[in-house]
């Protein structure tokens, strides 16, 4: 597959906006119970987030009686936001982080959730240590896919399948497991934030073949790809699927939670 650049695959998401929904897996309640203890955030605080999607970080920390600013860049996506936020005092703004021309300079916490890597690396520190208040902190997490001790075997069976397109993973397979992810402290340390905190959760679920093609649907990388590549692709994972007596596989997810503050 090219390579589109970041701006472009970071609007691919707004193509799957009536799958994201119910496509992507919910955040762990646990989660924002330690987000909000590690920033100290209060009832009523203002929030700013960074590529909201439909919501999925956004709803549960508006039920917490936050102030919201959410930013999405996909007409859909935000639609789907303003709908599923819909009572609260949250509002969604459909612009990147890029784009938005700030009017305040008092935000307890910047976050984004599954959203930090399509922002520029030149814009994102400065800006965010622009808008927090005094004290206030930047929180990053997202939802990717684990491999812990054990994981299902279809996913080193369904990589016959990507090789076979040639969208095989380069590196070495399979990935390494929750507890040997590289630290992200440094990143945050390299331009100018102390870190407060770096824990991770993992989960997993149940999907079928259907519910797992829906998954599928909502990565970019299978946004963009050739359809006959995805074509293949997909009879690929029925058929993996249909071998199995109870046709479901589990896929195991993993969120690392960073804390951090302008030093």
């Amino acid at each position: 597959m090219s390579n589109p650049d970041r701006h472009d695959l970071a609007l691919a998401f707004d193509r799957a906006a009536a799958g994201y929904q119910s496509g992507r897996p919910e955040y762990p309640e646990a989660l924002f119970s330690e987000l909000i203890g590690a920033a100290g955030l209060r009832p009523d605080d203002r929030l700013l987030e960074i590529g909201c999607g439909p919501g999925k970080a956004t709803v549960p920390l508006a039920a917490r009686g936050f102030r919201i600013t959410a930013l999405e860049p996909g007409p859909d996506l935000a639609e789907q936001a303003r709908t599923n936020l819909a009572g609260t005092t949250s509002e969604v703004l459909t612009t990147t982080f890029e784009d938005w021309q700030p009017d305040r300079d008092d935000y307890a916490l910047v976050y984004a959730a599954t959203a930090w890597h399509w922002v520029d690396p030149q814009v994102r520190w400065a800006k965010v240590a622009s808008i927090l208040a005094d004290g206030g902190h930047l929180a990053v997490f997202g939802a990717g896919h684990a491999f812990p001790e054990g994981f299902d075997p279809f996913f080193t069976q369904i990589q016959q399948v990507y090789n076979e397109i040639g969208e095989g993973l380069e590196e070495g397979w399979p990935p390494p497991p929750p507890d040997q992810l590289p630290d992200p402290s440094p990143e945050y340390r390299e331009n100018g934030y102390a870190v407060d905190t770096v824990r991770r959760f993992v989960w997993g679920l149940r999907y079928d073949a259907d519910s797992y093609l829906r998954l599928l649907d909502t990565f970019s990388n299978h946004i963009l790809m050739p359809a006959d590549k995805r074509e293949h692709l997909y009879a690929g994972v029925r058929r993996l699927l249909a071998e199995r007596p109870d046709g479901l596989l589990t896929r195991h997810w993993v969120a690392t939670l960073v804390v951090a503050h302008p030093e």
